[in-house]
């Protein structure tokens, strides 16, 4: 009985205090207590949607693990940033080697393996270091020279060849193909600007291209550490689906080639899926780790 009236007490309490208050302390204390609820709403809305959204990145990953399992390829993790920019695994004389090797069979003067250009010296700028351009280069030279300038693989930069032109390996290549080496400003939906026409525009541009998304990434749609959507073909018709992107490096890879490949193109290897297939970014992975080793690890 003494703490029913102990609470009782309080209660009047309360009630008296209440009663002594003016009307702007009223209406104050009033205030104070919504605020003090939409706050604790607030609260719990945020935190469902967290785990919500928590959830949906977990399943995301797990879809993409199991499709990196049976088609080995990861949309969320293209490739790894290491691979991305590392810049020491080949050299000039390494390059020319690779496509003496992969472009044998090629002969004339449009071969990567026999092409010299004259290139200009480009300065640094903030994205890419001084580029020494000169008379004659070689394809060769022009590739590990923009690896280096802008910090892109030479590696990505033979995988981007192959690619985009096939040039790498190309027995005949013809001057579009040249002209167009990196697919650098050649939309889907239109023809290529004609100011990065050109061997050494396109190996060059494309290079400095990434660092120009690397630091203008605020002004791309894809982000690393989220979930994004990512179509399936430049068609609209043909969808989209979640992609969490795991690192930096597939990002830039998305901003260049903003598609990834369906569940009929994976499963057709090297070959041709369906109407709302897309081959870019599969493409990647299947040449680069045919010639260098998984991409992802």
């Amino acid at each position: 009985m003494g703490k029913t009236r102990k609470r009782r007490s309080a209660g009047a309490g309360l009630t008296r205090a209440w009663k002594r208050m003016d009307t702007t302390h009223r209406i104050e204390t009033v205030a104070a207590a919504l605020m003090a609820l939409v706050l604790v709403v607030a609260l719990i809305i945020v935190s469902a949607r967290f785990i919500s959204y928590r959830r949906l990145v977990d399943r995301t990953r797990e879809h993409q693990n199991e499709t990196a399992r049976q088609y080995e390829f990861n949309p969320g993790r293209i490739i790894t940033d290491r691979r991305f920019h590392d810049t020491t695994g080949m050299n000039a004389e390494d390059v020319q080697s690779f496509l003496d090797r992969k472009g044998a069979s090629c002969t004339g003067d449009s071969c990567l393996r026999t092409m010299k250009v004259d290139t200009p010296s480009p300065k640094g700028d903030g994205l890419c270091d001084p580029y020494q351009g000169g008379k004659g280069q070689t394809a060769a030279q022009i590739i590990d020279g923009s690896a280096r300038a802008c910090g892109i693989s030479q590696k990505v930069l033979l995988t981007m060849l192959q690619k985009e032109q096939h040039l790498v390996t190309a027995k005949n290549p013809d001057p579009t193909q040249i002209r167009s080496a990196m697919g650098l400003s050649c939309p889907d939906d239109a023809a290529c600007d004609a100011k990065y026409a050109g061997f050494f525009n396109q190996v060059y541009g494309a290079a400095k291209r990434y660092r120009y998304y690397e630091t203008h990434r605020s002004d791309y749609r894809f982000r690393t550490g989220a979930i994004n959507q990512v179509r399936f073909s430049p068609d609209a018709s043909c969808g989209t689906a979640d992609v969490y992107i795991e690192n930096d490096a597939t990002a830039l890879l998305y901003i260049y080639t903003p598609y990834q490949p369906n569940t009929a193109a994976l499963a057709a290897g090297d070959g041709e899926g369906d109407s709302c297939s897309s081959y870019g970014n599969r493409n990647f992975v299947i040449i680069y780790d045919s010639w260098f080793g998984r991409a992802d690890r």
